[in-house]
């Protein structure tokens, strides 16, 4: 059995468009686009999602939602 993608705040960005298009698909509807950035070689989720004007309990309430939708 392989185990289940899931997002955690200290993934850089491009890293998890590699390893789950579906997650990068779900934080764009949180307007995250980081996967086009240039930033999103060294940025972690968390340091995108507060250029973006998120604070700590946004990113993690996203974080817990994508993972929800991730399980589907």
């Amino acid at each position: 059995m392989t185990k289940q993608f899931q997002l955690s705040k200290d993934m850089i960005m491009s890293a998890i468009g590699m390893a789950s298009p579906k997650a990068a698909e779900l934080l764009a509807e949180y307007g995250l686009h980081c996967l086009t950035c240039f930033a999103n070689q060294f940025d972690t989720l968390e340091q995108g999602a507060m250029v973006h004007g998120m604070d700590d309990d946004e990113i993690e309430d996203m974080i817990t939602e994508v993972n929800k939708e991730l399980l589907k």
